[in-house]
């Protein structure tokens, strides 16, 4: 597992390996959750699924891509991340801790 960030904003990015295939499962901040996923497979475009009132996928969608190019395997990216009450600044801080996750695939 990898983390990024400090208290209510840390981040975690478990990778479970089935054989031939990855799983990514992001979580952090107050609260866990499932928001969305991604399956990404090489040479075709990622499928997203976004829950309503998620955003998830966002933040999902680079770590797929990022784990399908670099290890050329199908990829599941889920989870989530919540924040209550989250403020504009402190999304933005929270989506920067996933990027640095991005880094570390």
């Amino acid at each position: 597992m990898i983390t990024s960030g400090k208290g209510k904003y840390k981040v975690f990015l478990n990778k479970i390996e089935l054989d031939n295939d990855l799983i990514y499962v992001l979580g952090g901040g107050d609260r866990s959750h499932v928001g969305g996923i991604v399956i990404c497979e090489s040479g075709k475009k990622p499928q997203v699924v976004k829950f309503e009132g998620h955003y998830d996928h966002i933040v999902l969608q680079p770590i797929a891509e990022m784990a399908c190019k670099k290890y050329d395997k199908k990829v599941v990216a889920i989870g989530g991340v919540h924040v209550d009450n989250a403020t504009e600044e402190e999304i933005n801080i929270l989506v920067e801790n996933c990027k640095e996750l991005v880094k570390c695939i």
